[in-house]
């Protein structure tokens, strides 16, 4: 490794610190100089180093972050706009419904009442079979070897994760237009207490790559998978997982292996509104025993 190499590596290091930070308590605001001092580096140069591992500027990620949780407490806790506000680190229900509809598209009382806004995405029928359960479409997942970051929590805060993960990824030039960003879910969030719930950010990396800081490198093999496409909010995938598994699964004739649900995103969450986000819940399937002649 070159002094170079070796120097973008100890940056990202250093700006993960700030990512965590920022990811400890989103309804706080951590000043320039607290960041910049967590990062080891001058508060004149901070900023630049930030956006330029990260993507976007600490504010940007600490009001993504905030907005993200909100969505969660909205459409899932289904809380007074107030509250979330004050949970979320908004000086006011008006500063927090403005941010909230500027994002989202939508006031986030009208959000909750909604029970969101995604949708399910049907892929094309392929035969008769697919087009009774057209919401779901079963492909064959190549072998895939992928650099994770393990979360113990909530699932809706392991945005923050994959923040680390990047910074970790892009100092040492892993990102780029083939990467695909995967986390794998381990537990029932509805039978498991939130902060037991254990899940894993993963972005896809070449043959040679070894995992340091915390980073393990995860190898997954072939994998016939059932595909759901969504389109909107990540806080509203959980229902999706609900008719999986109680409608789906049942009538399908499958059986699921033993390999944890992944969600594979398939836009950049900070560059395109939430309405816009899409991901694909992947349930791994057992292989099919061929029917004897």
């Amino acid at each position: 490794m070159t002094l170079k190499d070796t120097t973008r590596v100890d940056y990202g290091r250093r700006i993960a610190r700030a990512v965590a930070r920022i990811a400890a308590d989103p309804a706080r605001t951590p000043s320039l100089e607290e960041l910049a001092a967590e990062a080891a580096f001058s508060p004149f140069h901070f900023h630049r180093i930030y956006r330029v591992l990260t993507g976007e500027t600490p504010a940007e990620t600490l009001a993504r972050e905030r907005l993200s949780r909100a969505a969660v407490l909205l459409v899932r806790e289904g809380l007074a706009v107030v509250q979330v506000a004050k949970r979320c680190g908004y000086g006011s229900a008006a500063a927090f419904t403005r941010a909230f509809r500027a994002a989202y598209g939508i006031p986030p009382a009208a959000y909750r009442d909604a029970g969101g806004i995604g949708t399910t995405l049907p892929p094309p029928p392929r035969s008769e079979e697919d087009a009774s359960m057209h919401q779901v479409t079963i492909r064959e997942e190549p072998a895939l070897r992928l650099a994770v970051l393990p979360h113990r929590g909530p699932y809706g805060q392991i945005g923050t994760v994959f923040d680390r993960l990047m910074a970790w990824a892009v100092a040492r030039g892993l990102v780029g237009e083939a990467t695909r960003f995967i986390a794998l879910y381990h537990d029932d969030p509805t039978s498991v207490p939130e902060k037991e719930l254990r899940s894993e950010a993963g972005l896809t990396v070449p043959a040679g790559v070894e995992g340091t800081e915390g980073v393990r490198i995860l190898d997954l093999p072939p994998t016939r998978c059932a595909v759901v496409l969504f389109k909107g909010p990540y806080a509203e995938l959980e229902p999706v997982y609900t008719w999986l598994y109680r409608d789906w699964l049942p009538a399908s004739g499958e059986e699921p292996a033993d390999q944890p649900p992944r969600e594979d995103y398939l836009n950049d969450p900070r560059t395109t509104p939430p309405a816009e986000w899409l991901t694909e819940i992947l349930m791994p399937l057992q292989e099919r025993v061929p029917a004897e002649a």
